[in-house]
């Protein structure tokens, strides 16, 4: 209860998410569209809209030594908001300069019955299978780790056949590779300082790292799928599965030197 009520950690964390995020991408436009062209940095952007993870935020603020607790509620609300926020985001900014009169509202009801509603279903079961689901926890993991695999397998793999990489040539891809490592440098140094202007403890400090500089691939490939039909989808999700690469390579290597500082 306590971390759900901790609203100031929860609001810097959505400010960095959904405020940020997308004022970095919209800010990189002149700079990047040219570069990468209209249909990649469509995807840079897209990701900027994303919400944070789950999983991987939690994890690496357990291992960090941070406010857990709070993890779990900032990264549960960030995914449950972008659901809704995300949509109004590439309406607005993407789709509706191409698309006039497209209407996210429809994309928000498709949306929410692919992921909102499995996760209130599964909040609701989860007294009556936990207790199975403890004493099976590689499979557990395996099932969960590999639905995630298999979305962006699928995805990914459709974009390869239809010639992905007759698209994007090598130093388009470099340029990606750099512009998503700028984008993650500069949202960390600032989720690293801004919270200490703040004051807000270290733990807190920790979460708010973790929670606001990560974007959701589990989430974005299924909402990509939904509100960019009938557009190059592997040009869509290129950028995000490169950013939570190396969101996740450098996280590791943060917060693996943060859970060794705390023990000395």
């Amino acid at each position: 209860m306590e971390g759900m009520l901790h609203w100031k950690m929860h609001a810097l964390v959505f400010a960095f998410t959904f405020l940020i995020f997308p004022v970095l991408g919209l800010m990189a436009k002149p700079v990047l569209e040219p570069l990468l062209g209209q249909q990649l940095y469509w995807g840079f952007l897209f990701m900027c809209f994303l919400p944070s993870t789950v999983q991987s935020s939690i994890a690496f603020t357990s291992m960090a030594k941070g406010n857990v607790a709070g993890a779990v509620c900032s990264a549960s609300f960030s995914n449950i908001i972008g659901m809704f926020i995300t949509p109004i985001l590439v309406s607005f900014f993407i789709l509706g300069q191409s698309q006039h009169g497209f209407d996210p509202t429809k994309s928000i009801i498709q949306i929410t019955l692919l992921l909102l509603v499995p996760f209130i279903l599964g909040q609701i079961l989860r007294p009556y299978i936990f207790p199975y689901m403890v004493k099976v926890p590689s499979i557990v993991k395996a099932f969960d780790q590999g639905s995630i695999l298999m979305v962006v397998y699928g995805a990914f793999s459709s974009a390869v056949v239809a010639g992905l990489w007759q698209q994007v040539s090598g130093i388009t891809l470099l340029y990606l590779i750099i512009a998503c490592s700028v984008l993650l440098t500069i949202v960390m140094l600032l989720a690293f300082y801004v919270p200490k202007w703040f004051g807000f403890n270290r733990a807190d400090q920790v979460t708010i790292f973790f929670c606001s500089s990560k974007k959701t691939l589990a989430s974005g490939v299924p909402m990509a799928q939904i509100l960019f039909i009938g557009q190059p989808l592997g040009m869509i999700v290129l950028p995000i599965m490169i950013f939570h690469q190396i969101q996740l390579m450098v996280c590791g290597v943060i917060a693996n030197r943060w859970s060794k500082s705390t023990q000395e």
